[in-house]
C-alpha cells in the first residue's frame, strides 16, 4: 500500500473545493468582524466563548477561537458521510452569510442590518 493511498483515505475534506473556499472566506471575514467587535465601542461580541478567550489572551484569543469553531466544522465534516459533509459544509456557510449581513453593517454603521432595513422603510 503506498502513502498516497494511506493520505487519501484519511484526508478527505468536505464538499466541493468552492463550497471549501466559501466557507475560508466567510470564515475570515467572521474573525476580522469579532475582532473589531473589542476595537468598537458601539458593537459586542455576543459569543460567550470568543468572550472568554479574550479574556484569557486579548485580541489572539478571538482568532484561537475562530480557529478553534472553524476545526470543529471541519472534523465534522471529515466524520459526516457524503453527501452529509456537503450540506452540513453549505449549512455553515449560509449561516456564516447571515452573521457577516449582519456584522459587516453594524460595524460601518453602527447599527444592525434589520435596524438599517427599518430606518429605510424596507421593514
Amino acid at each position: 500500500m503506498a502513502v498516497e493511498s494511506v493520505l487519501e483515505n484519511k484526508l478527505d475534506p468536505p464538499g466541493t473545493v468552492r463550497l471549501r473556499v466559501a466557507f475560508l472566506l466567510l470564515w475570515g471575514i467572521d474573525v476580522i468582524a469579532a475582532t473589531l467587535f473589542f476595537l468598537v465601542p458601539y458593537a459586542t461580541e455576543l459569543n460567550p466563548v470568543t468572550v472568554f478567550f479574550y479574556g484569557l489572551f486579548g485580541l489572539p484569543g478571538v482568532a484561537l477561537a475562530a480557529t478553534g469553531y472553524a476545526l470543529i466544522v471541519v472534523a465534522i465534516g471529515h466524520v459526516l458521510p457524503e453527501p452529509l459533509d456537503s450540506r452540513f459544509v453549505a449549512v455553515v456557510v449560509l449561516m456564516y452569510v447571515l452573521f457577516a449581513a449582519n456584522n459587516i453593517p453594524l460595524l460601518l454603521y453602527a447599527e444592525s442590518l434589520p435596524e438599517l432595513l427599518a430606518t429605510h422603510g424596507y421593514l
